[in-house]
């Protein structure tokens, strides 16, 4: 039987399949990728038969996201710089993405492909073990080692000190207007003594190449930021959840669009992500049809 790219059987788990790419490949180009192949698929599948298309479609995903990791990684051993996920901006307060943050996703990357579709599977999307066998072709004895290895692998991306979401806005205002006025006292007063800053850029635009590690080497880079900013300003979008962290976006000199996430301990700065690539922004075309707002209250 013909079906329509409105099939319920499709459309309906649609939106959870593009979580479970994303989540698993770190790309939303690819994640749309994958479940636009997994739909191919599903129409080619005698659907009458299928007495659960949503496990179905899942195991399609799995597999076809841990066959792209593949060739993903290898990609990435000739990256140049930082590699960040491609930023997943939160539409607003009534949208919330899921709990996994920026830093979790990296932190991700260091699993194997299983133990990272395993984890995934189960403490995120909360399949059982029985059908993450399947899905995996493992026994699920199997399958729970695999989970409970990336668990361990995984606790220090946990957030240890979570935040209140307009408290995270706030901070990320203060920070916006410190750096981008020059006032360097006021900027770091908002870091950790032992902040870090990866910027990613891809080779495709500036940026810097090694991670800044420590507040002296933030505080340097952004002495020299300062001057550039001065002459260039920036010009704010909006101020938003980014993977899960306060951030914002902006569009820089140039014309180059860049997201700038938070991760916060203790209303402090402990880590700043700042994605530049154009590869990895594209999606974010609706957000730059967005007016600039202001700031929220610090």
């Amino acid at each position: 039987m013909n079906v329509s790219p409105f099939d319920p059987s499709f459309s309906d788990v649609r939106p959870r399949l593009i979580r479970l790419a994303y989540r698993m490949l770190g790309s939303v180009a690819d994640a749309e990728d994958v479940v636009q192949e997994a739909y191919l698929r599903w129409l080619a599948t005698d659907r009458d038969s299928v007495r659960q298309p949503a496990a179905l479609l899942r195991t399609i995903v799995t597999r076809l996201c841990l066959n792209e990791l593949k060739s993903a990684r290898r990609r990435r051993e000739t990256y140049i710089g930082p590699w960040l996920p491609e930023p997943i901006v939160e539409a607003d307060e009534t949208d919330p993405i899921d709990d996994i943050t920026l830093p979790l996703m990296m932190m991700l990357e260091r699993l194997s492909p299983l133990e990272r579709a395993a984890f995934l599977l189960h403490d995120v999307f909360g399949i059982g073990f029985d059908d993450i066998a399947e899905t995996l072709g493992r026994d699920a004895a199997a399958c729970r080692k695999l989970a409970s290895r990336a668990r361990d692998h995984i606790r220090a991306g946990r957030p240890r000190f979570p935040v209140p979401r307009e408290r995270g806005l706030a901070i990320a205002a203060a920070f916006f207007a410190a750096s981008r006025k020059g006032d360097l006292n006021g900027l770091r007063a908002l870091l950790k003594e032992e902040v870090r800053a990866c910027t990613d850029g891809g080779g495709r635009v500036q940026a810097s190449l090694f991670p800044l590690i420590g507040a002296a080497a933030v505080m340097a880079r952004h002495a020299q930021l300062a001057r550039e900013f001065a002459r260039n300003p920036s010009t704010l979008i909006r101020y938003a959840m980014i993977d899960g962290l306060p951030g914002f976006i902006t569009v820089e000199g140039g014309g180059i669009v860049q997201t700038t996430a938070l991760q916060l301990e203790h209303d402090k700065v402990a880590a700043i992500f700042i994605t530049r690539n154009p590869d990895k922004l594209q999606h974010l075309g609706r957000e730059l049809e967005r007016r600039p707002h202001d700031a929220p209250n610090t």
